[in-house]
């Protein structure tokens, strides 16, 4: 997908509004796009990434397609080839080659929390298989691998409450993270980005790596603006041909008729790629510019109103007692256990605009400290809970 704006220039636009502050009311965010001047896909997008760090998944897609979305029609040859693909379970497939690679390259699209919960799947498989590194394109610094969970100071999209499940069950696996971020745009970008890690593995070598990063960055092939990709200039510095993934084709939108029409065809459940009959990958129709697969991620169904993929044999819905919310909106946040105070990255956040609203957070096993703040951002109410 190519963008109309400037990655650096959307974080700053960003960054500048409500930086100690980074999760806010959906009125809020409506408030503070619509007083925008920027164009409206500028708009979409700001929305989309200030609904997706606030936790709510539904809006920042939505806001995405309001620019973005588009139907698609499948001829009849097209629809008879897919019909004969099988569906493969994608966590499986990747763990399986992962034994044989030396460096996985994932994307996301940055606005969809589900790709980050996928990601975070991966983890313990990977460290089985020898991955003992995780470069994260939203890191600052490497100083979360001392104080062991992500902060507001850590990355921008790392704010995002899946984002910070996903560092900290890095760091609590043993993975060690680092940033590699470039200056510069396009193709500078792109040159940076790979040096940057290549400089890392010449001094980091106990190890496999996983990198993590956004959209065509994990492309490998010829680009239109940046000649090749991070992940393929990556590969032109190491000599090894990276594992490349996409999450970003084949995800949900908003609405049914903006899905691919491959996901219709599909209708999966969980998260697979495709094989033909003689057992070959469907990586798309684009072989200029590809990935070695494309995830079908399956359609989100919501119970207790939170997205399903939120849910696994480790998390558990938590449903906040009615006696602790006195005033309406708030929001509540759930913190691991002493990271509030350190300005800690959320579990998990929900929005109750009335009394009505479903109370469900999703948490995994272990301790947190449930903050509820009112409308005007003040705390008014802090207890203790554990999950067993």
């Amino acid at each position: 997908m190519k963008f109309s704006y400037s990655l650096a220039l959307l974080l700053l636009s960003i960054i500048s509004y409500g930086q100690e502050n980074p999760y806010w009311f959906t009125d809020d965010i409506k408030k503070k796009v619509a007083d925008s001047t920027q164009s409206q896909s500028w708009r979409s997008q700001m929305a989309a990434t200030y609904y997706s760090i606030s936790g709510q998944y539904k809006p920042a897609l939505e806001s995405w397609d309001e620019t973005f979305g588009r139907v698609k029609k499948l001829s009849t040859a097209d629809s008879l080839r897919f019909t004969k693909l099988i569906p493969v379970n994608a966590k499986d497939y990747i763990l399986d080659r992962a034994a044989s690679e030396q460096i996985i390259i994932i994307n996301e699209a940055h606005h969809n929390a589900s790709h980050r919960a996928f990601a975070s799947s991966l983890l313990q498989g990977l460290y089985d298989k020898g991955y003992r590194y995780l470069g994260l394109e939203t890191l600052a610094s490497d100083s979360l691998n001392i104080t062991k969970f992500a902060a507001l100071s850590s990355g921008y999209y790392s704010k995002e409450p899946e984002f910070g499940n996903f560092i900290y069950n890095a760091l609590k696996i043993g993975f060690k993270l680092f940033p590699y971020e470039a200056e510069g745009n396009n193709k500078e970008r792109e040159i940076g980005e790979a040096k940057n890690i290549f400089d890392f593995m010449q001094k980091n070598k106990d190890g496999k790596y996983l990198i993590y990063c956004g959209y065509q960055h994990a492309y490998e092939g010829i680009h239109k603006s940046w000649e090749k990709t991070m992940a393929g200039r990556l590969s032109d510095l190491t000599e090894i041909n990276p594992f490349t993934i996409d999450q970003t084709q084949f995800s949900e939108k908003s609405s049914l008729k903006f899905n691919d029409p491959l996901l219709r065809l599909v209708k999966n459940t969980v998260p697979v790629v495709l094989k033909d009959q003689n057992h070959g990958i469907y990586n798309g129709e684009d072989k200029e510019l590809y990935t070695d697969i494309k995830i079908i991620h399956p359609v989100t169904k919501y119970v207790e109103g939170r997205p399903n993929w939120m849910l696994n044999k480790n998390r558990k819905f938590y449903k906040i007692p009615a006696s602790k919310v006195s005033i309406y909106p708030a929001l509540v946040l759930a913190y691991r256990k002493g990271e509030f105070e350190k300005q800690g990255i959320p579990a998990d956040i929900i929005e109750l605009k009335t009394s009505n609203d479903s109370r469900f957070l999703i948490l995994d096993k272990g301790n947190y400290e449930i903050v509820i703040k009112d409308k005007e951002y003040k705390v008014i109410n802090r207890f203790e809970k554990k999950i067993k």
